[in-house]
């Protein structure tokens, strides 16, 4: 018998009956707060933390191996981001699904917010998805996050306060078949004074390549953290990308938050 919150169609199980919640009593809530009470001027983001798909939409028609990979989270962020939350002593809001079912850095409408394919790999749960699924997804897990960050945002300027909005991602070491050169990136929109100074105290450390705007490069059509909450505010923000084969140990993760978090330091100290 064909499960009630399921369309009974055999092309069409991994979809979910919109009419019914998309997240059971006991599946976690669409996003997290770690060190809420944090004092640092820094308010760090993870929009790609988790690689969970809620129980009502199965696996999305993927195997573990692909659910696994880089187009489903960004990995290693999830324990760098926590890292760098507690030396910082700064906030951090965290995203507990996969972008796969809506990426929460990418403007609503966009094709990449919820995928049919990403990279080179086809998304069958998310093909031909109704206007009403999509809805369903943005109002359960996109817009509760992206308002509990702006309700934090509001809150510390009405305090007086000038926070720095600074996303967590990883990137893969190869892309499409080209290897990257990079060991990590500073992207940036208006807040070109902020975002090159990080990339100066990056490339101070000896035998790192880093990327100004690369590997990819902040644009208002297809990012949402840095246009919105940072760019749109006026405030200073910034995405950090490290290649996530630096960041998949324990090891990697102490090393790479030990750096940013000198690195942040020390953008801090410059700013005055």
């Amino acid at each position: 018998m064909t499960s009630s919150n399921v369309i009974p169609h055999p092309e069409n199980r991994w979809r979910h009956d919109p009419a019914l919640p998309l997240l059971a009593i006991d599946e976690p809530p669409p996003y997290s707060v770690i060190n809420p009470n944090g004092t640092s001027p820094y308010l760090l983001l993870c929009e790609h933390a988790s690689n969970r798909i809620p129980k009502a939409l199965g696996d999305l028609g993927l195997p573990e191996t692909e659910r696994r990979r880089h187009i489903a989270w960004d990995i290693g962020v999830n324990a760098l981001s926590q890292h760098l939350s507690r030396m910082l002593d700064a906030p951090l809001f965290m995203t507990n699904y996969s972008r796969l079912v809506i990426d929460c850095n990418r403007p609503l409408g966009v094709p990449s917010a919820m995928p049919e394919i990403s990279e080179t790999t086809k998304i069958p749960g998310n093909i031909g998805l109704t206007e009403a699924e999509k809805t369903q997804r943005i109002e359960t897990l996109f817009t509760p996050y992206a308002e509990a960050v702006a309700r934090r945002l509001d809150l510390l300027q009405q305090q007086g306060k000038r926070p720095i909005v600074v996303g967590i991602h990883s990137f893969t070491p190869v892309y499409f078949g080209k290897q990257r050169p990079w060991h990590a990136g500073i992207l940036y929109g208006q807040a070109t004074g902020f975002g090159q100074m990080l990339v100066r105290e990056l490339q101070a450390e000896s035998g790192l390549t880093i990327g100004d705007n690369e590997p990819y490069i902040i644009h208002r059509d297809e990012d949402y953290t840095v246009p919105v909450h940072a760019d749109a505010r006026g405030l200073p923000g910034a995405l950090i990308e490290v290649r996530h084969d630096l960041i998949d140990t324990l090891s990697g993760v102490g090393e790479w938050g030990d750096r940013l978090t000198r690195c942040f330091k020390a953008a801090l100290q410059e700013q005055g």
